[in-house]
């Protein structure tokens, strides 16, 4: 009776830890992590008999998780590759609604601006069409600055949302560090402790939600977790940190830091995956690619708007000065330059920009080893040449020899191993401002005439010059001011230049003597000697001659060329003079202003400086439309990305639910099986005593 009885008993615990499990596992539906858990049932050791062997009931052997280690780590990478698209999207939708906008986008304001320069260029002496110019570029300036400011803004959420995620990260880091601990410890008995294996599962898919982690199962079955590129964030009990910290070369850019005991190591680069590497991504993709062409376009509109009415008279017959300020003001070109964090010298550096046409949207990084200096193009890694000039300048040229647009000087003393993060463009969009507030100071009228003495003979007719000034040509391309009475002299010196027409030799001769101070040469070119001085300029009478040529002058120890370009058609006669002079009373001239309005389609941005007679430039509408397109093209990958990495997580999801997930159908029918095995067990017991009964009884 006692074997009938033992083997009722094993049948009863049996159902009892079935129907325990099964309890549990209804329990824990809404668990996050949870796996379902089963019972794995064994035969004892059966009895020996004379009529063979006697089987003597049943007994559990684990209580199990329905695991599988391949799906668990599929909805980890899934985890960490869907939250990183979602970063990434969220803030990139931001920004392309940031640029594309009708109130917000540069386009509307720069469209706005030129139309109203195209207007007063009509009427140069009209004072509210100048008024206009004047509004319209105040409104351009404030469109760069409040997309500057937002991208700030965007980037400060940045900063911020990288510290909250270390700081989960390091929560999250030091839980999985202590259930590993728990595990190790509860494990040595030979069985798993099921409910901290999910715990601990739980723990680490949410870590993958904030960054990308590699998981190595120890032989005691504890975890492993490293991030970036090895570096280890938990080894068994043993948990280091992340930390976001102002960046060494930027403090408004934070960069992550991997903490181990008192070593630091920066793994900013190397981080993917997560929110964290979608926020990181987004920045070096999209948000610091796009701050620095918005720069170099403000840049550039800045540049050539102040240069070309530098080379115009205003309505008092002063030569123009600046709408904008100046890019290379004494106060901005300190911010240009950053030396690192843990430089050890004191040098600090000042970088000008030199032609805006020839600027990249990179940054660069300028390194000094004790006695030279080297640099590299942030945005390619290409080698960037470093050559000292005269006076300690420093010029950049690429491989090919292709002028970056930009030079510094270096303050302080530098020591080994110091480095510095250039930003020629960075700022261009929050330091662009209006400076100019009167209109009639705005220079239309071009700064010289030229015209046909009334005695000729011929029928020759002179076409109006065109002019660009240079300063100093033995430096050329440049473009920069000078004091403003100086070259106001400069074109006051020119005074009248007269040419007459030699029908034997036919070409039309420079009257000598030149007014004081005055040379007159061939058009000087960039890279090529100094021009020789020429007499004349040949010409063919009865067709449109086009003339070019330039006048050299220095006063006041300013050496200015200013390059002529006009036409003389007809039939001179002998002896016929025309003349080229100051514009002195160009009130009603239009020629400058037609040269601004012009701007707009001018392919300026961009240019590749080895490459000559060949437009490679953009203007300024199709800079900004270059930029506007490529977030617009990245806007829609990520969103096809998300949808792509959402469909990813949840067939992730549903592989790993319909194996670990709880599932309340099948866990109602095991309670009615287990219930039954548990009354049925509790039969075989009622029987077994009802024979022991019946045994007694026969002996009374």
């Amino acid at each position: 009776m006692a074997d009938l009885l033992n083997i009722g008993l094993s049948g009863l615990s049996a159902a009892k830890t079935k129907l325990s499990v099964t309890g549990h596992n209804i329990t824990n539906i809404n668990t996050p992590g949870y796996t379902r858990q089963d019972t794995v049932q064994a035969t004892r050791a059966p009895q020996f008999s004379g009529a063979g062997y006697i089987g003597s009931g049943t007994s559990l052997t684990d209580v199990r998780r329905s695991y599988n280690e391949f799906l668990t780590t599929q909805l980890r990478s899934s985890t960490a590759l869907h939250s990183d698209v979602t970063a990434y999207k969220s803030q990139i939708d931001q920004l392309d609604g940031l640029l594309a906008g009708t109130t917000t986008g540069v386009t509307p304001s720069l469209q706005a601006f030129f139309s109203a320069m195209q207007t007063a260029a009509e009427d140069p002496a009209n004072i509210p069409a100048r008024q206009l110019v004047l509004a319209e570029a105040e409104g351009l300036t404030r469109r760069f600055n409040n997309i500057y400011d937002n991208i700030s803004a965007q980037n400060s959420f940045i900063n911020k949302q990288l510290v909250t995620s270390t700081e989960q990260i390091n929560r999250l880091a030091q839980t999985v560090g202590s259930l590993n601990n728990a595990i190790a410890s509860a494990g040595s008995n030979g069985q798993q402790p099921n409910d901290l294996l999910d715990a601990r599962d739980e723990a680490v898919r949410q870590l993958s939600t904030y960054i990308g982690v590699t998981v190595v199962v120890q032989d005691n079955n504890t975890f492993n977790l490293s991030v970036g590129s090895g570096q280890p964030l938990v080894v068994g009990g043993t948990v280091n940190q992340l930390h976001a910290v102002p960046g060494r070369g930027d403090p408004n850019t934070f960069e992550i830091d991997f903490v181990s005991g008192g070593s630091r190591q920066n793994i900013t680069n190397s981080v993917s995956g997560g929110e964290m590497g979608g926020l990181l991504r987004f920045r070096e993709e999209v948000l610091s690619p796009t701050v620095n062409a918005l720069g170099r376009l403000a840049l550039s509109i800045n540049s050539e708007i102040n240069s070309q009415l530098g080379q115009g008279l205003d309505l008092k017959g002063q030569v123009g000065v600046g709408l904008y300020n100046d890019i290379n003001d004494p106060k901005l070109t300190g911010l240009r330059v950053r030396p690192m964090a843990d430089n050890i010298g004191d040098a600090s550096g000042n970088m000008s920009i030199t032609n805006t046409k020839l600027l990249t949207t990179s940054d660069y990084r300028l390194d000094f080893d004790g006695a030279n200096y080297s640099a590299r193009r942030l945005s390619d890694g290409a080698a960037i040449n470093v050559t000292v000039a005269g006076g300690g300048e420093l010029i950049f040229t690429d491989s090919a020899g292709r002028d970056q647009g930009f030079s510094m000087r270096m303050s302080g003393t530098p020591a080994a191993g110091d480095r510095f993060i250039l930003e020629p463009t960075r700022r261009g969009a929050t330091d662009i401002s209006v400076v100019l507030d009167q209109a009639d100071q705005l220079a239309f009228a071009g700064p010289f005439k030229a015209g046909a003495e009334l005695q000729n003979k011929g029928n020759g007719t002179v076409g109006q010059p065109s002019v660009e000034m240079v300063l100093n040509p033995d430096n050329l391309p440049q473009a920069n001011f000078v004091a403003d009475d100086l070259r106001l002299e400069n074109l006051k010196a020119v005074a009248s230049i007269g040419l007459e027409y030699n029908e034997a030799t036919g070409t039309l001769n420079f009257s000598a003597p030149l007014p004081a101070g005055v040379t007159i040469t061939s058009v000087p070119v960039e890279g090529q000697p100094a021009p020789a001085a020429i007499t004349g300029l040949p010409i063919t009478p009865g067709q449109t001659n086009n003339l070019s040529y330039a006048i050299e002058v220095e006063a006041g120890g300013v050496k200015q060329s200013y390059t002529i370009k006009q036409t003389i058609s007809g039939r001179p006669s002998n002896g016929d003079t025309f003349s080229l002079s100051f514009n002195q009373n160009g009130v009603s001239d239009n020629r400058n202003a037609l040269k601004l309005a012009d701007l707009q389609n001018k392919q300026v941005v961009g240019l590749d400086a080895n490459v000559k007679h060949i437009s490679t430039g953009v203007s300024f509408n199709e800079g900004y439309g270059d930029m506007v397109e490529r977030v617009g093209t990245l806007t829609a990958q990520a969103r096809q990305d998300d949808v792509a990495t959402g469909a990813i997580l949840k067939q992730s999801t549903d592989n790993r639910n319909a194996l670990s997930a709880v599932n309340l159908d099948e866990e109602a029918a095991n309670l009615i099986q287990f219930e039954q095995y548990y009354n049925a067990s509790a039969q075989v017991i009622q029987v077994a005593r009802s024979l022991f009964d019946t045994l007694i009884n026969a002996f009374r």
